[in-house]
């Protein structure tokens, strides 16, 4: 979801293009080619949308047992809920999204249930729930399961029913029957460890937004036609290493640097005033499995100056490029698309003439992981935020934090 505000001038757009992304099936048959057919058939069972109440717990079950709340998981999976804590899946319902539901529920409800489809999946979190004779009242309602965004629930139970991917090498089931074992077992299946297992919320269906003939959100067919792909990577294996539940991406300075390579070069050693100056940065996608920046949220910039003797910059040396798909905040078209695509490159260029001795050239690369989302909630508390003002600037200040460089290089000159 990138975002909902009916007060932004274009965002009705936005609001009708991400309610019906929300409901994309997992059963897609484009995504779930090339996988065996129980996998395919699970899936389609695990992700069918809405996502049914758990019902009746087991008689036999606990309190600790019935609970679908992270913390209650920890208790025997500590390592997973102190990584999923730290993962922006525990934050999919954070200040963001909660402060444009306040007012979307209040104005369009239908297009507020459907956002959770995907930031708050589980029948327990939504407020109403779709019956016999149309949508009720949820008396299963969690408001604090809710806020907890994408739960360890909503990948891993279904009718109070515990699922799981096979056991890792060394670790050998217990030698004792499922029906002694804590929330009687798990029942395990190799579609946890397929790429098609997340692109339930991150891959668009092929009817939806389409800008300039490419998807909105593409990231699952990116994937399929990206080198990991024919080398049998899967999502998990980059964003969920060893099993981690961190699903480290965009926001994370480490995870970016390992995806990339970096180089820079000028046409010469050494110049002299009145001398024009080159240098070319290179940006290699070696290890990012899908387009870089995937989404239309990132942004990279690429940024040459000159500097003094000093340190300090040259007035008008300075000149920029940004790497990412760049689209108004109405979603009606694509200005531009400058990603690199898996295994591509993408070159910037700097040539300016030096004016005077002791110069130095610096060029740094910044990554803006929520450039859209800053534009967004400005021009949402400008036209009016309504009850979510407040948490829509906490949502702000966030991404306004939220930049970091990922390479910086001084290069002496003359």
């Amino acid at each position: 979801m990138i975002g909902i505000g009916g007060r932004v001038r274009g965002v009705s757009v936005l609001v009708a293009v991400l309610a019906a992304v929300a409901v994309a099936r997992a059963d897609s048959a484009a995504q779930l080619q090339g996988i065996s057919r129980a996998d395919r058939e699970f899936l389609a069972r695990h992700w069918r949308r809405p996502i049914r109440p758990q019902g009746p717990p087991p008689a036999s079950f606990s309190p600790l047992e019935r609970s679908l709340a992270p913390e209650s998981c920890g208790t025997c999976h500590p390592a997973q809920l102190a990584d999923w804590k730290t993962a922006l899946h525990s934050k999919a319902m954070g200040h963001g999204v909660a402060g444009q539901l306040v007012e979307m529920r209040r104005t369009d409800p239908d297009t507020a249930r459907s956002c959770l489809t995907c930031h708050a999946p589980l029948a327990e979190q939504s407020e109403e729930i779709e019956g016999p004779r149309g949508t009720a009242s949820n008396a299963a309602f969690d408001v604090g399961l809710q806020q907890q965004g994408l739960v360890c629930a909503a990948c891993h139970v279904r009718q109070h029913q515990r699922f799981g991917p096979p056991r890792q090498e060394g670790f050998p089931a217990p030698p004792v029957p499922r029906s002694s074992l804590p929330h009687n077992g798990v029942t395990r299946s190799t579609a946890y460890l397929r790429s098609e297992f997340c692109s339930t919320c991150h891959q668009f269906e092929p009817t939806e937004l389409r800008l300039n003939g490419k998807l909105l959100q593409d990231t699952y067919a990116e994937w399929k036609a990206s080198p990991a792909a024919r080398q049998g990577l899967q999502c998990q294996d980059c964003h969920m290493p060893d099993r981690r539940h961190l699903w480290r991406g965009i926001h994370d300075p480490d995870m970016v640097k390992s995806g990339v390579e970096i180089s820079l070069a000028t046409d010469r050693p050494r110049h002299r005033p009145g001398e024009d100056v080159h240098a070319t940065l290179t940006i290699r996608s070696v290890k990012v499995g899908h387009y870089f920046p995937t989404y239309v949220t990132p942004r990279v910039v690429v940024r040459g100056e000159l500097l003094d003797r000093s340190g300090a910059p040259v007035a008008g040396t300075a000149r920029e490029a940004a790497i990412g798909r760049d689209v108004p905040l109405d979603l009606s078209q694509e200005i531009a698309d400058t990603r690199i695509p898996p295994g591509g490159r993408f070159a910037f260029d700097y040539r300016h003439r030096l004016s005077r001795p002791g110069l130095s050239l610096r060029v740094t690369v910044t990554v803006f992981p929520d450039h859209f989302y800053t534009r967004f909630f400005e021009s949402l508390l400008a036209g009016g935020a309504g009850l979510g003002t407040a948490q829509i600037q906490k949502a702000l200040d966030a991404t306004r934090r939220s930049p970091f460089v990922i390479f910086t290089r001084d290069i002496p000159l003359t």
